[in-house]
């Protein structure tokens, strides 16, 4: 018990550290990719710069309409760098949000994993219960102090299921059919049986515990899977 303890601790604590992994990798590809798209984006005063630079070449442009050039691609110029200069913020805060969904979505995968591993821990161990208290004149059952509602044909097959798994039996369709409508046996469907069992599970509502509840063992029939000497009936 102890090895397996051991095990599971040692499981989970890989786990974390491979999430821990994949999260930091992610960060650090999404710092890369933002990094080279910083470095190749164009300088915000490169327009600006190449027009100084044509006027300083040509210094012959000093006539009124050459002065007013130059202002209006300076003007130009400075709309360029601020419309860049946006872009920039544009562009790093889409990176902080593809960040954190990334970063989100891994989370839940993982939280993903988990549930369905812990599902199956359940399903492959049924369910403990502790207590299953059946009141007949309220329609009600109590599972581990959780009230159920149920309809007078699911108590029923509920109280005859439970009546046979006190007596160690397991219940075929037919069998089900008979107890409940007083006929025999081999005079009843099996299929009606099967009915009633179907109706108890959707009455029940959470799938997970009306198909581990009540179990259905092949070519025999079906039983509760709990423990005989938790069963009350009132």
């Amino acid at each position: 018990m102890q090895d397996n303890t051991t095990s599971a601790i040692e499981a989970r604590q890989t786990g974390n550290r491979v999430v821990a992994a994949g999260i930091a990798a992610i960060v650090l590809i999404l710092l890369a990719a933002a990094v080279l798209l910083f470095i190749n984006l164009p300088d915000a005063n490169a327009f600006n710069a190449r027009v100084e630079q044509l006027f300083v070449e040509n210094d012959t442009l000093t006539g009124n309409a050459e002065i007013k050039l130059l202002e209006i691609l300076a003007q130009s110029g400075t709309a360029f760098s601020d419309t860049l200069s946006s872009y920039r913020f544009v562009i790093f805060v889409l990176l902080i949000f593809a960040t954190a969904m990334l970063i989100a979505a891994v989370a839940f995968l993982v939280m993903l994993v988990a549930l369905n591993r812990r599902m199956g821990q359940i399903e492959r161990q049924g369910i403990e219960v502790n207590s299953l208290l059946i009141s007949r004149d309220q329609n009600t059952v109590y599972l581990n102090n959780f009230e159920f509602k149920l309809t007078e044909a699911a108590i029923e097959t509920l109280s005859v299921l439970a009546e046979a798994r006190m007596d160690d039996e397991v219940l075929s369709g037919a069998e089900i059919e008979g107890v409940i409508s007083g006929r025999n046996a081999a005079d009843c469907d099996e299929a009606a049986g099967a009915t009633r069992i179907k109706r108890l599970r959707d009455t029940l509502g959470n799938q997970m515990i009306s198909e581990l509840l009540v179990k259905n063992i092949a070519r025999r029939g079906y039983m509760l899977a709990i423990d005989k000497d938790v069963i009350r009936m009132v």
